[in-house]
């Protein structure tokens, strides 16, 4: 049984991009996108771009996370200078795949799609090198909010589109956070992550505790502005619903499946499950809330109803079940089971989803395959054809492109 239905697969087709975008950043970093994907041979994939830049922001990461697994230890300043330009390559390289979809064509409702997949996957990683960097497992309750703030942050940014119908990015949003966490990382190169240790005078707080402060408050803001546009705006579909018709509160129930089980697991855990292992946690409990995400970008660009139920929760329900018949299984080698499964569910559904559009629409993922422009590709469109020709030669954009 096919991840998507027939019908959903239909109204992909019917799928128009849609954001607006106030960012500070992202005019100022135009120039060097545009010169960037003038590099790229016309041969190159989006997709391919996305997933590279996204390979190297993961084992960047990664590789602060082994030099200090429960985020206490001193990292190497190289590995935090990887870090650093690990992210400015994904940065790169995300904001150029929608660019170059259009330099060959080959643009798709796959890419939006393959696009915010892996930003999902990015924003996990992303928080748990930061951490790293400022050896925020120091504060472990602190480090659990952070990382935590950041997936709920990215799954609400969704479900405002799926009321809405467009994604919309503040002036300070994504580009900016992105910088933001590599001037953390070049000032840990520069000063040390010990540096992060020193005492605020005024707040009487670790100086690592200072870029969560000033993310609480960017996040404030991006939760009014979200929550304004799903409780008080009227929403895209029928009577003021989601695009999908759906009540505009339908998707805090999934967001309550991550969090309520992530906050429960760790307080009542006897062998202090979080505490001794607060990278596996959190890397655990992030990549649900990404499948779950995933799963909110397919229902909003499908307009369809998405789902409570969904598999990645096995993993968090057997800790919860683990827990409640007093630890029959050691909770640190279930954590560690529970981790690689939710890993293979997300990249299994990830695939699942990307393959069955490409057969849908006749494409190709990660290669781009020679063909000859048809010869009445305008008349196509105005007729509303739902050829294969259509969606090679649509322009969807990215908030960055704009």
């Amino acid at each position: 049984m096919g991840q998507l239905s027939e019908t959903q697969l239909r109204r992909l087709e019917e799928h128009k991009y849609s954001c607006a975008s106030t960012s500070l950043m992202d005019p100022l970093m135009q120039k060097w996108w545009c010169w960037l994907v003038d590099q790229c041979s016309l041969t190159l994939a989006p997709n391919l771009i996305t997933i590279t830049g996204l390979i190297i922001n993961i084992i960047t990461s990664l590789v602060l996370c082994y030099y200090s697994p429960d985020a206490k230890q001193e990292v190497p300043r190289w590995a935090c200078f990887l870090c650093a330009l690990g992210l400015f390559i994904y940065q790169s390289l995300d904001a150029i795949d929608g660019k170059q979809a259009r330099r060959t064509g080959t643009s798709s409702p796959l890419g939006e799609l393959f696009d915010h997949g892996c930003d999902s996957l990015s924003t996990v990683f992303v928080s748990l090198g930061v951490c790293c960097s400022v050896r925020l497992g120091t504060l472990p309750y602190w480090m659990f909010f952070q990382c935590m703030m950041a997936v709920t942050l990215f799954y609400c940014a969704h479900w405002q589109t799926y009321v809405s119908g467009t994604l919309r990015f503040g002036m300070v949003d994504v580009t900016e956070a992105q910088f933001g966490v590599m001037a953390i990382h070049l000032i840990s190169v520069i000063f040390g992550s010990e540096f992060w240790s020193l005492k605020v005078p005024v707040l009487w707080l670790p100086l690592k505790c200072v870029p969560t402060l000033f993310g609480v408050v960017a996040a404030f803001v991006a939760l009014y502005n979200n929550f304004k546009i799903i409780l008080v705006e009227r929403g895209a579909g029928r009577n003021g619903s989601t695009v999908a018709g759906t009540s505009v509160l339908s998707p805090v129930v999934p967001l309550i499946y991550i969090l309520a089980p992530a906050v429960l697991i760790a307080w009542k855990s006897p062998e202090n499950l979080y505490l001794q292992n607060p990278i596996v946690y959190l890397l655990t409990f992030g990549c649900v809330s990404a499948r779950v995400t995933n799963r909110l970008v397919v229902a909003h660009m499908t307009k369809s109803e998405m789902a409570y139920s969904d598999s990645s929760l096995l993993g968090p329900g057997a800790l919860f079940l683990n827990q409640y018949f007093n630890c029959p299984i050691p909770e640190r080698t279930l954590l560690y089971v529970v981790c690689a499964y939710v890993i293979y569910d997300v990249v299994k559904y990830c695939r699942q989803v990307c393959l069955e559009i490409c057969q849908h629409l006749n494409i190709m993922l990660f290669t781009i395959v020679p063909r000859c422009p048809p010869a009445s590709g305008h008349a196509s469109e105005k007729n509303g054809s739902s050829s294969t020709s259509k969606y090679m030669t649509r322009s969807i954009s990215k908030a960055k492109s704009h």
